[in-house]
């Protein structure tokens, strides 16, 4: 197992600026594939990219002794440091960030705000899988994470959106997202792949016992999370892949505030839970929690609030074509302050 996890921690990063670039050249070489793509939805959900997402998600979550939740939840201390990085430092350093870099392009900047406060419940539990840690506290966190975005989104975009930019001299937009449509999110990116993970659990424990599901079914579906999000990447990609080669300057006018983003919240999220006596597994757990953002649920509200062709929905678009590669490296990172502080 450890094996398989160097060897992806070696290439995945290559793997990935491939199927982006795949993905960009399948969008521009042929502008039919991503009308057919767009085409594939219900409601604001992409069908391709929800599917691949659910499949990314699965592994990981059949991999936590859901057993050991209560403990996690027990733990106040941590859960305390994610949710004030998670409600309070990430929103408020994300319209920090937007309004600094992207007060000449507005559009952009209410994009960014939108991805600053949809807290991660998707593709953290990836990173926190590769960077080897606490599959309990990885859930945990996400699922906390997941009951406060029904109920918080709502409201900070109100006041994040509409309320907050005229004391900073720009237009309020006004923004009226309903707790169905985030709650609908929720659903279906972290209630399937989790109520799948928990059933895979349950069952095939019973049926075949622990160590056969530990050592043969967990090794055997692993893969399924590295090309599904090969696969997710190669369609997001290939929806904005003409605009991607025809305005790579506003690629990266969005890219520089979300990289500062990701490296600063990582390095608060890391150091504050060490701070806080953690072990290695925990930390990664909150620090990974606390970089990452829920991209499908900004880009979904950004495409009904303000239009599919919107300034928004294209940062919201770059919003995961950015954390992913930033992502990959922290876990480097990650594993770099592992040998320096926990060895």
């Amino acid at each position: 197992m450890k094996k398989k996890l160097s060897f992806l921690d070696s290439y995945l990063t290559l793997w990935i600026f491939l199927a982006m670039a795949i993905g960009v050249g399948i969008g521009y070489f042929t502008p039919s594939f991503p009308i057919l793509i767009d085409s594939l939805r219900s409601g604001t959900t992409n069908i391709p990219i929800a599917i691949g997402l659910i499949v990314m998600m699965y592994p990981p979550l059949a991999k936590v002794n859901y057993a050991l939740l209560p403990k996690v939840f027990r733990n106040v201390k941590i859960l305390s440091i994610s949710l004030v990085l998670n409600w309070i430092i990430g929103p408020v350093l994300m319209f920090v960030l937007a309004i600094t870099f992207l007060h000449d392009y507005p559009e952009y900047m209410v994009g960014l705000i939108l991805i600053g406060l949809a807290r991660c419940i998707a593709m953290v539990l990836v990173w926190n899988d590769l960077a080897e840690g606490s599959s309990e506290y990885g859930a945990g966190l996400v699922a906390l994470n997941s009951i406060f975005q029904v109920f918080a989104y709502s409201f900070y975009a109100w006041l994040f959106i509409t309320v907050l930019p005229p004391y900073f001299g720009f237009e309020g937009a006004i923004v009226d997202i309903s707790i169905v449509t985030i709650a609908e999110s929720v659903a279906i990116y972290l209630g399937i792949p989790f109520l799948l993970g928990v059933l895979s659990r349950i069952i095939l424990v019973k049926l075949k016992g622990e160590e056969w599901y530990s050592k043969k079914f967990i090794p055997t579906i692993s893969p399924l999370t590295l090309m599904a999000l090969l696969f997710t990447i190669v369609v997001m990609f290939s929806l904005k892949g003409e605009l991607i080669v025809e305005i790579p300057m506003d690629v990266l006018i969005i890219a520089v505030p979300l990289l500062i983003y990701f490296a600063i919240m990582f390095i608060i999220g890391f150091f504050v839970t060490k701070a806080m006596g953690a072990n290695y597994s925990q930390t990664a757990a909150v620090a990974f929690t606390a970089a990452g953002n829920n991209f499908e649920l900004a880009i979904a509200v950004a495409i009904a609030v303000f239009g599919l062709n919107s300034g928004q929905a294209f940062a919201g678009v770059i919003g995961p074509l950015v954390e992913v590669p930033a992502l990959i490296l922290l876990v480097r990172v990650s594993f770099w302050l592992k040998k320096k502080y926990y060895s």
